[in-house]
């Protein structure tokens, strides 16, 4: 681990393995603890107040802090923002919206229902967070012109993308670990996956339906027809079409160099950010106005986020998990709904990417040991890792950047409304998708 200068070693306090290792956890579960108390602490704050005390307490060397930090997903979110912020600016979102309206006839059902199946389709192949990004601005437009409460609705968005972002090998960041440690290629994932994910996103959305029927929010707010009728036809929308053609390249060369990423061995993230310079060169908008739109609180949260999360996978606190997990799986069939079941869990309580990459190598030495095949436990760990980030607000990346174009707008999203919501919707779902899996291999054999 390196040796640590930090304030407990000042203090004369004797630094052990042991004593890095609980105070991880303790800062882990301070940090958590605030981030729930969100009436008195902002997330943010929370979660840069516990990367940054991760390091001044020598729980993690600021190199560690720099390398825990998920680069990839970073350079992602700002590329894609920059040129969401240009699309925005071109009144682009203002026509989808309009186009909404009109399809939908601002029915909230119908509205909810078009708008789940769209962005589990559209995050399996792009990526979930893309597709929110794309997502959220319409919706809240939508809903607002209708006078329906925009959260519940961008909360179904944001766990329909998790859930179909499980789908393919570049939906979600977790699978695109398991892909390049685990050697599966995109149609390994097609072929054993996208067949369970589908299955459970019906599921997942008539949960969800419930959910808000029970709630009113189903309920139109617009009962007058003539209103409604005028609202969906007086809709102007002022927009650049030259600015919008030229996002709109941008974006759609985004999106196929993101099918090509493999290939080319370029991250996604890379691929973005790139992306997003060539737009701001070609269309000459002005950067400052155009990065003004960039979640920076969001992504001050991530950069907190990972360090603490990084924190304990530097003092060891993920390879103990991950071992004991080892130790108690003894064949495939027990292990799917073990390392299922278990990666869902602490999927939804801290980030899934350092889990994911713990877990699977911890996989690749139990492939050289065990005796039995390997293969349905990357899967359940994918199902578990992926759909497990819809049971708190901070479970995926996904949820924080919805949550924070939300808060933008006017409309935050509570820790505990985020919980409320997707809780039964995760419980039920992992329940399907890891049954689903156990009966494949049931039926078919391993």
């Amino acid at each position: 681990m390196g040796e640590h200068q930090s304030l407990l070693a000042v203090f004369g306090i004797n630094v052990t393995h042991q004593l890095l290792y609980w105070l991880s956890i303790l800062l882990f579960v301070g940090t958590y603890t605030m981030i729930i108390l969100e009436k008195y602490f902002h997330r943010v704050a929370a979660a840069l107040f516990g990367g940054t005390l991760a390091i001044f307490l020598g729980l993690i060397t600021p190199k560690e802090a720099w390398e825990a930090i998920d680069h990839n997903t970073i350079f992602l979110l700002i590329g894609m923002m920059v040129i969401v912020s240009v699309l925005i600016e071109s009144g682009f979102f203002s026509i989808l919206s309009a186009q909404a309206l009109r399809i939908t006839k601002g029915e909230p059902l119908k509205i909810l229902l078009t708008f789940t199946f769209l962005t589990a389709f559209l995050s399996a192949f792009l990526d979930n967070v893309t597709t929110v990004l794309f997502m959220v601005p319409i919706l809240i437009s939508l809903t607002t012109k209708l006078k329906l409460k925009p959260v519940p609705y961008i909360i179904a968005t944001v766990l329909a993308s998790n859930i179909g972002g499980t789908a393919t090998l570049i939906g979600d960041p977790p699978n695109i670990i398991i892909g390049s440690l685990g050697h599966f290629t995109f149609n390994d994932f097609i072929i054993n996956l996208a067949p369970i994910v589908i299955v459970t996103h019906v599921v997942g959305t008539i949960v969800f339906t419930l959910f808000m029927k029970i709630k009113g929010d189903l309920t139109p707010k617009i009962t007058d027809p003539k209103e409604l009728e005028k609202i969906i036809t007086d809709h102007p929308v002022e927009y650049d079409i030259v600015l919008m053609r030229k996002g709109l390249i941008v974006f759609g060369a985004t999106v196929l160099l993101f099918f090509l990423h493999h290939t080319l061995h370029l991250e996604a993230g890379t691929i973005a950010l790139f992306m997003a310079s060539v737009l701001l060169l070609w269309s000459k908008e002005n950067p400052e106005k155009v990065f003004e739109r960039v979640e920076w609180t969001t992504l001050t949260f991530f950069l907190g986020l990972f360090i603490v999360i990084g924190a304990l996978e530097s003092t060891g606190v993920f390879e103990t998990v991950a071992h004991y997990v080892a130790d108690v799986i003894k064949d495939p069939m027990s292990g799917i709904l073990i390392l299922g079941s278990l990666s869902a869990i602490i999927s939804g309580i801290v980030d899934n990417i350092p889990f994911t990459m713990a877990m699977s190598y911890v996989l690749i030495d139990l492939g050289k040991e065990a005796t039995f095949n390997t293969e349905p436990l990357w899967w359940a760990l994918a199902l578990g890792a992926c759909l497990g980030g819809n049971l708190t607000i901070i479970g995926a990346s996904a949820n924080v950047v919805a949550a924070g174009l939300s808060e933008r707008e006017g409309y935050p999203i509570k820790f505990w409304d985020f919980v409320k919501a997707g809780t039964p919707v995760t419980v039920i779902t992992v329940i399907v998708a890891l049954g689903l899996l156990w009966l494949k291999y049931a039926i078919f054999g391993i």
